[in-house]
Order: structure tokens, then sequence, then C-alpha cells
């Protein structure tokens, strides 16, 4: 298996899904060793250091990529499998950002009252005991809280040429905020564009369902991840496997659009696995399905529908191509 590493300069960073030239190209099957910048790019390393005098917007969430994929295609599905996701700091940060966020007012849902104020925590790894440490500011309460690494944006550039920022979840991927993206996830993509041009970022070194507050603890991430290639046509909306779970990840505003993205797609992806119609396939998502909100905070809202593959027929999910990265990804451990 082809191995190839890769950390950007700063000014190699990409801040939209299209609209950027590829920083490398590779073959499917390679596997690469990247890292990734925290979505403050760094910038917040104490909790005295505020959003509003370090972040400059929209230079938030920086990517590192775009991958140009040697014979992707248009209409191709693109497989990206999480291997390892390991913290390249031995902090994380989160914020409240004034006019962001679930439960304050902001730029799409207008009040009169004023933002809620910005602070900031920082969360410290304890690598030894997989944890990291919340430590409140307005009482004498501290949690280690386990680590669990995601990536918060995984994506590929959108089609007709759009540009979308980092900070956007679409049909595309991008800033899905799911933790069902960790390691030992696959992720399947619809190629738009020749090359793919997927990017990955947004580390979190651990994220509640919701992301209530519009930030987890955002940390630089070491990423392990192979790439492959299918001439199958690719999904509408982002799909994931992994032992457990199949799932998809819709993406819209309002909430329930979000919601009946991924409910469709998963319909369709149960009627194409067992041969049903589609009445069957609703009426059997309708008492399997578990529905973890991924955000509710950024440009789209996104929803997960998952299925447990433990109440499935085993089905020949992509000609097996979770099970096989899989494997191939413990050759690299």
């Amino acid at each position: 298996m082809d191995v190839a590493e890769f950390t950007p300069e700063p000014d190699q960073y990409a801040w939209t899904f299209g609209g950027v030239a590829p920083v490398r190209r590779i073959r499917p099957g390679t596997a690469l060793r990247l890292w990734t910048e925290d979505a403050y790019c760094g910038t917040l390393r104490s909790t005295a250091d505020l959003p509003s005098a370090s972040l400059r917007m929209p230079f938030v969430n920086p990517q590192t990529g775009p991958f140009y994929v040697e014979g992707a295609e248009p209409g191709d599905t693109l497989v990206l499998h999480l291997v390892e996701l390991t913290p390249a700091r031995t902090w994380g940060v989160s914020t409240t950002i004034p006019f962001f966020g679930g439960l304050t007012s902001t730029d799409r849902t207008a009040t009169l009252q004023d933002p809620l104020p910005e602070r900031t925590w920082i969360y410290e790894v304890d690598s030894d005991k997989q944890t990291v440490g919340f430590v409140a500011q307005s009482a004498p309460l501290e949690l280690a809280l386990p680590l669990e690494p995601m990536l918060g944006t995984v994506g590929v550039a959108p089609a007709a040429g759009e540009a979308r920022s980092s900070l956007v979840p679409d049909m595309f991927g991008g800033n899905m905020d799911t933790p069902e993206m960790r390691a030992g996830a696959t992720c399947f993509l619809r190629v738009n564009v020749e090359g793919a041009l997927f990017s990955v970022g947004d580390g979190h070194y651990r994220q509640g369902e919701g992301e209530s507050c519009g930030t987890a603890v955002e940390g630089a991430m070491n990423v392990v991840l192979i790439v492959d290639l299918l001439k199958t046509p690719g999904p509408v909306w982002p799909r994931i496997e992994n032992d457990d779970y199949l799932a998809v990840v819709g993406s819209s505003r309002p909430l329930e659009d979000a919601w009946r993205a991924g409910q469709v797609d998963m319909v369709g992806w149960l009627g194409s696995l067992y041969g049903l119609d589609k009445l069957d396939a609703y009426q059997l998502l309708s008492q399997v399905s578990e529905v973890p909100l991924a955000n509710v905070v950024d440009v789209n809202y996104s929803v997960v529908t998952r299925v447990p593959k433990r109440l499935l027929p085993t089905a020949d999910v992509y000609s097996g191509i979770h099970r096989h990265l899989r494997d191939l990804a413990a050759s690299l451990s």
C-alpha cells in the first residue's frame, strides 16, 4: 500500500470546499498520514484568549487538502476509511461566541436580546487515561471526560463549480460535525468534479450530539486514513458504515428537512440492499432507525439517520469495502 504524508503550512490551508487547487495527487488505495489544525487556527491557547479578539471570519475550520484522486469522475463513489485520529496537542479548547450557538440569538434567529457573553475553556488531554478535563469557571467542578476524537469536516468539492465555506455541511459533506466520523468509520461521498478534491479538518477531541453551544473540544489532529474509489453511482447524501451501523447524514434548514433528507436516502439504501420497494423500506426504517442530532448550529443543521446492523440481515454493502479497508488498516498500526 502506498503511504503519503502531508502537513500543511498555514498558507496552504483551504477555507472552502471547491475553488481550491489540489495540494497532492494520489491513487486509490493510498493511505494518508495528515495533520489538521483546530477550528480556531491555534489562536486560542488560554482562558484569557477570546474569540472576538483572535478569530478572523470567515477564516475558521482550516482544511487539510484538497487531494486529487486519480481516476475519480463525477458520479463515482469516493471512499474514505478513518484509521486513526490522535490529538496532536496536549490541550483542546471550546468557547461561546456572540450570536453563535443553539441557545442564543443568532443572525438567523434575530431577537432584541443581548448576545451571551463569550468565554473560553481549556481542556487538558490526559493521553494515559484517555480523557479531557472540563474545568468549570463558576463553581469548583472538574470532570474527566472520555477522549473521543472525531473529524468535524470531511467533504469533496461541490457540483456546478460551487465553492462552499468550510463552515457549511451539505450534500458534498463538509462541516457535518457528527461524532460518527471517528476512527473505524468508512465514509462514502459522491464525486462531483474530476479528481473529487476532498479535504478534512476541524478535529474534535470530543463533542456531544448537537454541539449545543456551537463548538466542541476543538483540537489539532493527527489523521490516518485510506482513500479508495468505486465506479458505482455515489450517494446523494454522505453515507457512513462502521462495524455496528449504517448511517446517512442529511443537512438542511429547518431541522426537519435535515431529518427528512437522511431518512429518504436511508429508505433508498435499504431498498437497494435488500430488494425492498419504497413502502417496505419506509416501514422497516420506521421500526429500526436511530436519529442522533449532529449539529444544530451550523449554516445548515445536520441530522444522522442510522440503523443497527445487528437488526438487519448481512448485506454486501458497497461490495464489502468497509471490511476490506478495516483489514488493511490493521497493517498500518
